[in-house]
């Protein structure tokens, strides 16, 4: 697409589109309030609300789940609503109702209560993910792949904002305050991409064809990407919880930070050697790299473990999911994008749950267990790489799919 096309829906004043850093930035602003703040401030919360709210371990999986659910629940309303995708009005209702689930949940001691906030929060953070990398991929269709990349890194912003935000917070007031302060990072983040420029109609699909030929190696890339979810999900939701529980009250939040901070460039790097190396290769190498990296506060109990798991994480989970969506987009597939996320949204569901009867002494048990299904991915990795067919025809980017 040509970079100075008019977008239906946008003033005529606007023709022509800005900077792409401005896009990217815009982008950016949009995932780290919907996905780095909206999904996973939860993640450092989780241990304050176990501490002075009285949540258990077992509730505290289901307001996972039940964010994870709405997750899926709006992936699946993008999907069967194009329009939607195409709405700058869904966009920023999206961002107020996912600031206002934020500023909600101090107000409650109900878990019901918190668990239709984050069911909501979940649905919300779904549509601005969609909607805002669509925009990325319509409005940046031509340019370098390491734009998309730096876009994508919003959430690894977001994600170090919000643990740093609460590493501040912990120490002069209580898990209320984490969550109000929460809220006003989403809203300057949501003011910040307001005026994003959504995407344009997309081109038409390819035959259902195209997508027989390359059936084998889609589905070890489905089962893998869906493995990914669920081992990912149940770091990503206690890493800070089990950190906390064998290091001073600092390192947990500290490593949440880091892990946004290595995830900020990551997606950007992976996209940069996939254009080099095998981007299969790249996904086998990210999933073993990842499943270290989530193990070793399982194996050890020392700080530089916990350091060191945060960095591995951090540096793999959003390139994981970016080398996947361009494996998918160079097969051809029909609607790679849209049957890779809710199989990865389905693995996010299902990994809170797996990991609950763990949770019972502390938190080891399920970062093994996040590990072992990780390797599981990496499993199905190494059959996709199986005559993987380099030299077929794909685009330059993963295709946003409404």
């Amino acid at each position: 697409m040509n970079p100075v096309t008019v977008h239906p829906g946008t003033a005529a004043s606007g023709g022509a589109l800005r900077s792409p850093w401005a896009h990217v930035t815009q982008v950016a602003a949009a995932l780290a309030a919907g996905m780095g703040v909206g999904r996973f401030v939860y993640t450092p919360i989780l241990p304050l609300m176990h501490a002075q709210a009285g949540l258990s371990a077992g509730a505290g999986a289901d307001l996972a789940t039940g964010n994870y659910a709405g997750y899926l629940a709006g992936a699946l309303l993008g999907i069967l609503l194009p329009r939607a995708v195409r709405s700058p009005a869904v966009l920023r209702g999206s961002l107020l109702v996912l600031t206002a689930t934020l500023a909600a949940m101090p107000e409650t001691h109900a878990t019901a209560a918190w668990l239709c906030l984050r069911v909501i929060a979940g649905a919300a953070s779904a549509l601005v993910f969609v909607i805002a990398v669509s925009s990325l991929q319509s409005n940046l269709r031509d340019h370098p792949a390491h734009l998309h990349g730096w876009a994508f890194g919003g959430v690894g912003a977001g994600i170090a904002l919000s643990g740093l935000l609460v590493m501040v917070l912990r120490a002069a007031a209580d898990w209320r305050a984490a969550w109000w302060a929460s809220a006003v990072l989403a809203a300057l983040l949501a003011a910040a991409s307001w005026n994003l420029r959504t995407a344009t109609p997309p081109p038409p699909a390819r035959t259902r064809d195209e997508g027989r030929r390359t059936h084998r190696w889609f589905a070890a890339l489905f089962a893998s990407y869906t493995l990914e979810g669920v081992g990912y999900i149940i770091a990503g939701t206690f890493l800070v919880a089990a950190i906390e529980q064998s290091s001073p009250g600092w390192a947990g939040s500290g490593a949440w930070v880091l892990v946004g901070l290595a995830a900020v460039p990551s997606s950007a790097l992976w996209l940069w050697l996939g254009r080099r190396l095998s981007r299969p290769g790249l996904l086998l190498a990210a999933l073993v790299v990842q499943a270290v990296g989530i193990a070793l506060p399982g194996v050890s109990r020392g700080l530089a473990a916990a350091l060191a798991s945060a960095l591995l994480f951090g540096a793999t989970f959003l390139g994981v999911a970016t080398v996947a969506l361009a494996v998918g987009a160079h097969l051809r597939f029909p609607r790679s994008v849209a049957l890779l996320t809710a199989g990865y949204s389905v693995g996010q569901i299902l990994g809170p749950p797996a990991a609950a009867p763990l949770l019972h002494h502390d938190y080891r048990q399920a970062l093994i267990l996040a590990a072992v299904v990780v390797l599981g991915a990496a499993v199905a990795a190494v059959v996709l790489r199986a005559g993987f067919p380099h030299d077929m025809p794909g685009p330059e980017h993963p295709a946003a799919e409404p």
